[in-house]
């Protein structure tokens, strides 16, 4: 897509942006360097290792009763689902087998 491809509202928005100039051109930007977030140094691996062992000591763990519970909603869940699928399986595959006549 070109320049000439854009009508006149188009051009007037990519004049406001700065991305054509007064003759209609597109105009070049170099691109911005990247800017560390906050100027901030880079971290070694030891500090990084440490502050995520800080961060994991704040997460709220579930208890035991609550993962057995909610792997068994899960299990029981995983068992439905597979009875569902596997009866409609069953199911057109006996009528695939019936309407073809195999």
């Amino acid at each position: 897509m070109s320049v000439e491809d854009l009508n006149r509202e188009q051009k007037r928005a990519l004049k406001r942006m700065g991305a054509l100039n007064e003759q209609g051109n597109p105009t070049r930007q170099q691109p911005q360097a990247r800017v560390k977030a906050h100027g901030e140094p880079r971290i070694g691996p030891v500090t990084y290792l440490r502050e995520v062992n800080d961060e994991m000591k704040k997460v709220a763990w579930p208890k035991w009763p609550e993962v057995r519970r909610y792997s068994l909603v899960v299990l029981f869940t995983v068992v439905i689902v597979t009875t569902y699928v596997g009866g409609l399986d069953a199911f057109f595959g006996f009528f695939s087998g019936w309407l073809y006549k195999e």
